[in-house]
């Protein structure tokens, strides 16, 4: 049985629910994403249970109003801008605004966790947009005019797709591929071909891989032999240090972000039981901060992309905590990335109407 302190949940709803209201000045280099965080909030809210008590009708409908003004449609396809901070003030979209990869994929889950009808979505726009996003090589660049191009833009490409029912957009064996070529003789994934393994984009691959329906070319047994996955399980659990956190790389320190993209890697590879959950979960308790909020590790400040993650993995691998309720979270599907309530919500309502 894990031996922690209580879970702070209303501590963490608050300071979730204070995040989306205002930000200290000295995190204003986050406004370029700030979808991003509002769906490290929401989630967190969604996860504990209080949305409906933190939060107001008015306060869910202004997130959704705000939202789906991100939401646009250019030649190249359609999708969500990060905010309106580069916006001209008479409202209108400029040129050198693009839809985001990620806050495509961020935007989409907040409104399920909203529980919006999706009507507003551009559904074959975002399928353009997916496809300009596609690389060659058969990864996805951030922009459909270029930036960062890995596998974390890979994945979300994918979820993308798997909540739009809708693969079209993309080049599946070509990306199939380019994962392969991101697998290191550590046993995880780079963020690139020939990178250094890494906690975050081994979660992103380990995903994107049982994701994607099986093509001709690409059968599922193929993306992933018994003796890579073996290596890989190998790998990630190595990551899991004394201190019960997990790092994201070989020597490095815990964090608690590596919680969740360790944890929920060795989920979907169904090796979660092989996790010591009591270890991680006390690790995760001393990363609780006073007035709510979850840090990277114990005595750091808190911030909404922790106190996601933290309560993520919690959800995916739960400690027995015995006669503490405090510790008990729904469900997630590891896959999305999202509550079983939420995903399920999705599904019903992001795939285009037959």
């Amino acid at each position: 049985m894990a031996q922690t302190t209580t879970l702070a949940r209303g501590g963490h709803g608050s300071h979730c629910r204070r995040c989306l209201i205002a930000l200290p000045f000295s995190q204003v280099d986050i406004d370029p994403s700030r979808i991003a965080l509002v769906f490290y909030c929401l989630g967190s809210l969604d996860i504990l249970g209080l949305l409906d008590t933190q939060t107001s009708d008015s306060d869910r409908e202004t997130w959704r109003s705000w939202l789906w003004e991100q939401h646009i449609c250019l030649p190249f396809g359609a999708g969500f801008r990060p905010s309106p901070y580069m916006t001209p003030e008479d409202g209108s979209t400029a040129e050198y605004e693009t839809p985001h990869l990620v806050m495509t994929y961020t935007a989409l889950l907040s409104l399920a966790i909203l529980r919006d009808d999706f009507t507003k979505l551009d559904r074959t726009g975002i399928v353009r947009f997916l496809r300009a996003c596609q690389r060659q090589d058969g990864s996805f660049s951030v922009l459909p005019n270029g930036g960062e191009s890995d596998l974390r833009m890979l994945y979300c490409a994918f979820v993308i797709s798997s909540m739009l029912d809708d693969w079209s957009g993309i080049d599946i064996d070509s990306a199939i591929a380019y994962i392969r070529r991101c697998l290191t003789y550590e046993g995880g994934f780079g963020q690139t071909p020939d990178g250094e393994s890494l906690g975050g984009t081994t979660y992103c691959a380990v995903a994107a891989i049982h994701l994607a329906p099986e093509t001709e070319r690409s059968p599922l047994a193929s993306r992933l032999n018994p003796h890579e996955r073996a290596r890989m399980i190998r790998w990630l659990l190595q990551n899991q240090t004394p201190s019960g956190g997990f790092c994201g790389r070989t020597n490095k320190i815990a964090d608690a972000c590596y919680c969740f993209w360790c944890g929920a890697a060795l989920s979907i590879l169904g090796a979660g039981d092989l996790v010591d959950e009591g270890a991680m979960a006390e690790f995760l308790g001393r990363c609780q901060f006073k007035f709510g909020g979850l840090a990277k590790s114990p005595g750091e400040r808190p911030d909404p992309y922790h106190t996601y993650l933290s309560l993520a993995i919690l959800s995916i691998l739960p400690a027995d905590h015995g006669e503490d309720s405090s510790w008990e979270l729904p469900q997630l599907d590891p896959l999305w990335n999202a509550t079983e309530e939420t995903a399920t919500w999705a599904r019903k309502h992001i795939p285009a109407k037959s």
